[in-house]
């Protein structure tokens, strides 16, 4: 016998026995079909794709030299401060830090960052700060919250691959803009411009520049202001490497120098304090005009509830990180870069088919590879995993950031090593370097 029973807001059929079942029969699945998700299926990381297909296997006789990893902490040359240390065992013996924060984090904490990072130009407050997991997190939050599937966003090439690993899982095309070895790998306003359509979401800047080394100019930044005015395109500023610019050298936020184009810019501990595992970032809401207005910032504040994002210890711990990290400890590191960047850059300098780049900040430096002068290998990947099996030295390949014929080395390693990878890759360099033919010569003659 069948009884009906009202459930939730509808009606369903139910028997004597009281088990609830729908009016309509599904169909039984006849067998086991179980497929990762479309999302899961378009996540893929550039540089994995690359490397996971590179055969590297060091000489033997030679001890590796990894110029590849991103990661300042890996030798251990450079340890971040005491005082950062003891913030953290503060932060952990208060006792006041192991339940959950907030979403977005604690209201100090963010104020803390605000009143870090502000200036008249580009006024915070705590309210202008949503605390992330890393800054990975932020830019997966700041794409997410500015764009929709079938957008697109401009990315700049050669880019830190995640943007394109976050955005094409979501179903947002990719549009790499170029940047420019001859200018310091400035970018192609006019080919960034050519780019922009109607269904362009979002502008990437990446200032100090991963894996490039570079850091624009105030009057270039103004210019990429400019193409985004004209088009009314904000800006996903990712500046996890502010600050880790050449002393001589100035870096303002593309937030200082804006007065109508909103800025979301993403940054973090990561780098400035040489600990990217404690998974600290934020994002910094510079709004102009009002044009993101209420909804946007409600827009990131439900997103940060899909995780309860940042470390509620290392969020204890910021306010005395920011306020009371000596300046001696950022000029040491910003003095130890400079350094072997120079030592790489004066090196390589001096080797026939090889066009390093010499940077400004962060703590990268990409160096050219003149194909036509080395015929033993078929592209940078090639090239690089050779040097690998001969000289065990390892340079990322610059085709993980879609840009061929390049290679980025990283310039965290000490400063002994440094110079024997550049003594290798020099030695490997002679061994297949070949001059230029002959044959053209004669026929202009």
């Amino acid at each position: 016998k069948l009884h009906l029973a009202m459930h939730g807001h509808g009606i369903h059929h139910v028997n004597v026995k009281g088990s609830l079942y729908p009016t309509k029969a599904k169909s039984r699945r006849q067998m086991w079909d179980v497929k990762p998700s479309e999302m899961a299926v378009n996540t893929l990381n550039p540089i994995r794709a690359i490397v996971d297909g590179m055969k590297l296997t060091p000489n033997p006789e030679k001890p590796m030299i990894a110029l590849s990893i991103g990661d300042p902490t890996v030798f251990g040359n450079l340890p971040t401060d005491k005082s950062v240390l003891q913030a953290m065992k503060d932060a952990i013996d208060s006792q006041k830090f192991n339940g959950y924060a907030p979403s977005v984090g604690y209201l100090k904490s963010r104020q803390a960052v605000a009143n870090f990072y502000s200036c008249p130009e580009a006024p915070l407050e705590g309210e202008d700060v949503i605390l992330t997991s890393g800054c990975s997190q932020a830019i997966e939050l700041a794409i997410s919250v500015l764009c929709n599937r079938g957008d697109n966003i401009l990315v700049p090439c050669p880019g830190f691959s995640l943007y394109k690993t976050l955005a094409v899982s979501i179903g947002i095309e990719v549009k790499l803009y170029n940047l420019l070895p001859e200018k310091s790998w400035e970018a192609d306003l006019q080919h960034m411009e050519s780019l922009i359509d109607e269904r362009t979401s979002c502008l990437i800047v990446t200032n100090p520049s991963n894996p490039c080394g570079s850091v624009f100019t105030k009057e270039h930044l103004e210019k990429i202001l400019k193409v985004a005015s004209k088009h009314c395109i904000p800006i996903l500023a990712d500046e996890i490497y502010t600050n880790m610019v050449s002393l001589c050298c100035s870096c303002p936020s593309i937030a200082s120098l804006s007065s109508d184009v909103p800025v979301l810019s993403c940054g973090g501990l990561a780098k400035r304090w040489l600990v990217p595992g404690w998974r600290m970032g934020w994002i910094l809401i510079h709004d102009r005009n009002n044009v993101f207005g209420s909804e946007i910032r409600q827009g990131l504040v439900k997103l940060s509830q899909r995780i309860l994002g940042a470390c509620s210890i290392v969020q204890g711990a910021l306010e005395s990180i920011l306020n009371d990290t000596p300046q001696s400890f950022y000029s040491s590191t910003i003095s130890f870069l400079k350094s072997n960047s120079e030592i790489c850059f004066n090196k390589l300098c001096t080797v026939p088919g090889l066009n390093p780049v010499m940077p400004s900040g962060a703590m990268y430096l990409m160096v050219g590879i003149e194909m036509d002068h080395f015929p033993e290998f078929k592209n940078d990947v090639d090239f690089t995993e050779r040097m690998v099996t001969e000289q065990s030295v390892f340079c990322l390949p610059a085709s993980a950031f879609e840009y061929p014929n390049f290679f980025r080395i990283v310039v965290t390693v000490p400063e002994e090593m440094m110079v024997e990878a550049c003594d290798r890759i020099q030695q490997f360099c002679k061994h297949y370097y070949r001059p230029p033919s002959r044959d053209s010569n004669d026929l202009d003659q």
